[in-house]
């Protein structure tokens, strides 16, 4: 523990040469320590990276897939630490060996907390958040919100900048908005937040985990040891179970946060006022208004607004005060692939929600929208559609499906969604007839041409007042480098349909021989599933 503990000489493995590997490298370096780097990659982006590591004093950097067999030694003798990227899984041949030998395994983030400040710069209070979905977005609000009260603050973790290099500024923060994954508190065991927060639970990532309730378990991490507040979902009893299961220090509460009208101790909402029942004397009788929905403009998607309050419960369980709270809301701006509007053309609107890459987010996403032409598929983790499909069939006008195989998402659609017509997501060996075309485009390896095939499908079949919506609720890797792959793609594919009708001179999509039409859509054949929630909407849009 500390900048002042005996590193110098100690014998580490950092597994992974990614921005958080990169990162413990570099520090571990400047502690003094022995560091031998393995990554299974040898991109040039890798090499590069390794060459730098290697001029600040790297041992050694082990790049290739043959060096992921087996853990290795450090200047000859047995590493006494491993600490690992957040993609590496436990039952990864270094970490389980590590394991077995009783070789600490530790986070990129633990590393941080262990170490604590720089010396001589502040001692930020850490806010700490997790959930299947809406981690990055909540974390901007927070680190919004903290802002405006004056704070120096980072949003830092899985969202972009490692703890690491928050922790290492000179001058130092007042308070950190910590993003952590499942994957970062599987290793993480030292952590002593001011406030913590688990968004929702959803199955995600059960492959990596071994299984739900390993997930969850993990998840459930993240409120041991907190000192101030334990922020749980009102709306997802599963995240106040985990609350009441923590090992939380002496006097801290529970806290609560809903979209619908909060009770004691809790964050919520009446009317279209955003309002704190948690962090104030009187709490059992009164309630301070901390915002409005017209703070998040003109529409203000339910899961926006519960991302919000959740933010709000984590600041002001540090003081932040209610004006900064709003002032947050009004100055955040959602970040590239997360509900982003592309283009509106023929009075519809293309939206990218390329991050929702589970059923869950899909499902916040879909629930926003009244008539969705929907853009989905790809890697399903291990994941199941049906609830999905039920909660959004009464939206969807058409699907769309990319993907090397969305076969489990077609047939979700074809037991959940009658008559919504589908394209793609067959597979050639399926027992039907041959693939077409377009289907043959929409499951090639090549992402950026089965991004375009969606999106002309999409601007045939598409109507005024419609949504086309990309919202996948799978992964990406099958057909693009990352999600952010996936969502460039799809904006630049509208980008070209725009440029096309434009200097066609006409608002009306062509139909050239490349342009697949409506009758490349097939009908599902079952029932649909009632009930859906409703969008929260500011009052004169209802």
């Amino acid at each position: 523990m500390g900048w002042d503990a005996p590193w110098e000489g100690l014998r580490v493995v950092v597994t992974g040469l990614g921005v958080s590997g990169f990162a413990a490298a570099d520090t571990l370096v400047e502690l003094g320590a022995q560091v031998v780097v393995v990554d299974g990659g040898t991109a040039e982006k890798q090499r590069r990276d390794a060459q730098t590591l290697e001029i600040v004093g790297v041992a050694e950097v082990l790049l290739g897939p043959e060096h992921t067999a087996a853990l290795p030694t450090v200047a000859g003798e047995p590493a006494q630490l491993v600490v690992t990227s957040p993609g590496w899984r436990p039952d990864a041949s270094i970490i389980a060996e590590a394991s077995t030998a009783g070789i600490p395994v530790w986070s990129e983030v633990e590393l941080a907390w262990r170490l604590g400040p720089r010396p001589g710069a502040r001692t930020p209070e850490w806010l700490v958040l997790t959930g299947t979905n809406g981690k990055t977005t909540t974390v901007g609000l927070l680190e919004s919100m903290l802002r405006a009260d004056g704070r120096r603050a980072v949003a830092c973790g899985n969202v972009g900048m490692p703890v690491l290099d928050a922790i290492r500024d000179p001058e130092g923060f007042d308070a950190l908005a910590v993003e952590l994954s499942s994957f970062q508190l599987h290793y993480t065991e030292l952590l002593d937040p001011a406030a913590s927060a688990v968004l929702n639970l959803a199955p995600d990532h059960v492959d990596w985990h071994g299984g739900f309730e390993r997930y969850r378990a993990d998840k459930a991490r993240i409120y041991e040891n907190t000192r101030v507040a334990c922020v749980y979902n009102v709306d997802d009893p599963v995240t106040e179970e985990m609350v009441a299961d923590a090992d939380v220090q002496e006097g801290c509460r529970a806290v609560g946060f809903t979209t619908g009208t909060p009770g004691l101790s809790m964050l919520g909402m009446v009317e279209d006022v955003l309002v704190d029942r948690a962090f104030l004397v009187e709490r059992r009788h009164q309630a301070l208004e901390i915002g409005q929905l017209a703070d998040f403009g003109p529409v203000a998607p339910q899961h926006l607004v519960a991302n919000a309050l959740a933010a709000a419960a984590l600041a002001r369980a540090v003081g932040v005060s209610p004006d900064a709270v709003r002032e947050g809301i009004r100055a955040y701006e959602p970040g590239q692939h997360r509900i982003q509007p592309v283009a509106k053309s023929q009075d519809v609107l293309w939206v990218n929600d390329t991050k929702a890459t589970n059923p869950h987010a899909a499902a916040a996403s879909l629930l926003s929208f009244q008539d969705v032409v929907w853009i989905a598929g790809g890697l399903p983790k291990g994941v199941v559609y049906d609830d999905l499909v039920a909660q959004a069939a009464s939206r969807l006008r058409h699907v769309i499906l990319v993907g090397t195989d969305s076969s489990q998402l077609r047939s979700s659609l074809a037991r959940h969604a009658p008559g919504v017509p589908v394209v793609g997501g067959r597979v050639g060996d399926d027992g039907g007839a041959p693939l077409s075309l377009l289907e043959r485009r929409l499951a090639g390896a090549d992402g950026a041409e089965a991004m375009r095939a969606a999106v002309e499908t999409a601007a045939d079949v598409a109507e005024p007042e419609q949504t086309v919506l990309l919202a996948p609720a799978a992964a990406s890797m099958d057909q693009f480098d990352s999600y952010g792959d996936r969502g460039d793609a799809f904006i630049a594919a509208v980008a070209e349909l725009m440029e096309r009708r434009s200097a066609q001179g006409t608002s009306e999509p062509g139909h050239g021989p490349a342009d697949p039409g409506p009758a490349d859509m097939e009908p599902a054949d079952t029932e649909p599933a009632e009930g859906e929630e409703q969008p929260l909407r500011r009052a004169e849009d209802r």
